[in-house]
């Protein structure tokens, strides 16, 4: 059994430096200060915020790309912009991935937490060009392995082992995207197959990039991304595929782009 990794039982990792005692009552806050420092120049890449604390200006929930033309405006406009219809459906495609299983990745690869990634607990935020800059979550509840301190603070839930945690994780994002990927696929053409191989690059690539940006061993980071990916897989959903390698069913005008996939060592 895998337990949580890069902590020592050492409370004081509960609240990062210069956190408010908030921190210490919801964890979620702490987690998110380190995401935050892995590049202070851009602080949301990784982070999520608590709604609880966010005014509504620029937010509005991911569940309501179901019933209203958000994304179909997000791609018109970005095709007006890059003067693609296919660069344009990438690029909403990795926004939503990213917010979605990205950011959440992102802590379990450092962690070994996670948050709920549900399509009811998940909020998006337009940057000022009309494009997703943060997410944010209703509830702050963490999940957490035995050993996290934060195992022992309110709105958390304890999970038996690394894998409970993974498995959790992707059976989430599985139940939040494919809707999404489905209205994705109606208004661009693009296949499922190339938007989960998306999901895949996505996993891999956190994997590998945030050890680096915190300046931590990458072993359980990399064991973690390999575990997620696997999870993603073992559900029948073909993320391990190159998206260059992958026939396409984009509509006929159009040309996909390439994107090279992170690769994990199978040895991590």
């Amino acid at each position: 059994m895998v337990h949580a990794e890069g902590y020592a039982g050492d409370p004081e990792r509960l609240e990062a430096p210069g956190a408010a005692p908030e921190a210490l009552r919801v964890p979620l806050l702490s987690s998110c200060e380190r995401l935050r420092a892995l590049d202070p120049d851009y602080p949301r890449i990784y982070a999520v915020a608590w709604m609880a604390r966010e005014p509504r200006r620029r937010w509005w929930p991911l569940a309501a790309v179901l019933s209203e033309e958000r994304l179909e405006q997000m791609h018109h406009r970005m095709t007006g912009e890059l003067g693609s219809g296919d660069l344009a459906a990438a690029q909403v495609v990795i926004m939503v991935v990213h917010a979605v299983v990205g950011r959440v990745a992102a802590l379990i690869a450092l962690e070994g937490r996670a948050w709920d990634p549900g399509m009811d607990n998940l909020w998006l935020h337009y940057d000022s060009d009309g494009g997703i800059d943060w997410a944010g979550v209703v509830d702050p509840a963490l999940r957490v392995l035995h050993g996290d301190p934060a195992a022992r603070a309110p709105r958390t839930v304890v999970l038996p082992c690394e894998q409970a945690l993974i498995v959790w994780t992707a059976h989430r994002c599985q139940r939040t995207l494919e809707p999404v990927f489905e209205r994705i696929a109606d208004f661009t053409g693009v296949s499922p197959e190339r938007m989960w191989a998306m999901v895949g690059e996505s996993v891999l690539g956190t994997a590998a990039y945030v050890p680096q940006l915190a300046g931590c061993d990458d072993t359980a980071a990399l064991r973690r991304g390999r575990g997620l990916l696997d999870a993603f897989a073992q559900a029948g959903l073909p993320v391990r595929g190159r998206a260059s390698h992958i026939r396409l069913r984009w509509r006929q005008e159009w040309r996909s782009p390439v994107v090279a996939p992170a690769i994990i060592p199978a040895s991590a």
